[in-house]
């Protein structure tokens, strides 16, 4: 047995350096917003706030008595919808329904995919700019290092092992496009590195039409070697309460993933992949929900222009990516004291600092009122 003391803190493992959970300091902003006479409008959060549409809730109860366990690898149904619905909605025609994976949550992959596929210390992780702050936990967690980089010059010959790429982005909304993405590509496939394509977004343009997936055949030339797509259903079925998602594309890739999502019990349960498979095959509920974040988009916009801010990018998502050409937090303070509560930019990363993001996902009557607010009325 080991002596006490000093050498017992010896053999504790390293603590992980994790950044400080960001929405905290957010609290004292929540507080003056609450303070408002006519309550807080919050937009800092990305929670759907509409009802999980009929058809989803029909289907997890109809498949609520479920005694077993469980595939990791989700049912052939689940799979082929998923495939199916990459055709029908996303032109990408030829996913192979053994290259998908259901994910408890895309957050849940986002953070484990580095580690799932055996990154370790002295890899290093690529993530842009202004990002999800969970990419770089993911590497974190992996014992990978995050490298934030606009473009790959700056990487060098060895450049990384996985490469984040982020369309339509949060929190900026902006889409890559067909050119860019096939640049990514063709830069990883060169250096034997996985991209791995965040599209949970992807139904929710505004600006373009054509939101292009890294699985599409215009990036690909037809092989799906080293891409990964993740993809969730919080956004587009207001199913952010199921955690829904899934990843898919390269075949290999996959079963590696599946591999250890085995051993680990990470398994969607067999009522909510039920669900799930509904929401794929059903395109009317996705339309519904699509114009009530247009509708509400269309309130917020001239709002915030009307308040001498200024929209970037924001051509598709959830988010309107904000600046009044000061420092975030000097934006959200103002933003609190009229009671509305946004997100500053400078959770996503340094290059974000001057902006906020400003989200959807409140109902129409609180968005009235933030665009009341935000035009000059109590």
């Amino acid at each position: 047995m080991a002596a006490s003391g000093a050498g017992e803190e010896e053999q504790r493992p390293a603590r992980l350096a994790l950044p400080d959970f960001p929405w905290d300091s957010l609290v004292p902003y929540a507080q003056t917003a609450r303070a408002h006479p006519g309550g807080i409008v919050d937009l800092s959060v990305g929670t759907p706030v509409d009802p999980t549409p009929a058809v989803v809730q029909q289907a997890l109860a109809d498949a609520a008595d479920a005694p077993g366990y469980p595939q990791t690898y989700g049912t052939a149904e689940l799979r082929q919808a998923v495939a199916d619905w990459f055709a029908r909605r996303r032109g990408v025609p030829d996913v192979d329904p053994a290259g998908v994976l259901p994910t408890i949550g895309s957050k849940e992959l986002v953070a484990w995919l580095p580690t799932l596929l055996g990154l370790r210390p002295g890899d290093r992780v690529v993530i842009p700019p202004v990002a999800y702050p969970t990419y770089d936990v993911g590497a974190r967690l992996a014992g990978a290092t995050p490298v934030v980089a606009e473009n790959f010059t700056s990487l060098g010959p060895t450049g990384g092992q996985l490469v984040w790429v982020n369309s339509p982005s949060n929190p900026t909304g902006k889409v890559l496009g067909v050119g860019h993405l096939r640049k990514v590509v063709a830069w990883a496939r060169s250096r034997g590195a996985v991209v791995a394509s965040d599209e949970c977004y992807a139904e929710l343009g505004w600006a373009t039409d054509d939101v292009p997936s890294i699985l599409d055949p215009r990036v690909t030339d037809g092989s799906h070697e080293g891409l990964l797509a993740v993809y969730s259903l919080s956004k587009q079925s207001s199913m952010a309460g199921y955690r829904a998602a899934f990843v898919a594309g390269d075949p290999a890739l996959v079963q590696q993933l599946l591999e250890v999502r085995r051993h680990a019990g990470m398994i969607m349960p067999a009522p909510v992949q039920a669900a799930m498979t509904a929401a794929l095959c059903d395109d009317d509920h996705v339309e519904a929900q699509r114009e009530s974040y247009r509708r509400r988009r269309a309130v917020l916009l001239p709002a915030l222009e009307a308040a001498g801010l200024r929209v970037d990018d924001s051509e598709a998502g959830l988010y309107l990516w904000t600046t009044a050409d000061e420092d975030c937090w000097t934006t959200v303070g103002r933003l609190a004291q009229r009671g509305v509560l946004v997100a500053p930019g400078a959770f996503y990363g340094e290059a974000g600092r001057r902006h906020v993001r400003v989200a959807l996902t409140a109902t129409d009557e609180r968005v009235a009122a933030a665009a009341e607010r935000l035009r000059g009325g109590t």
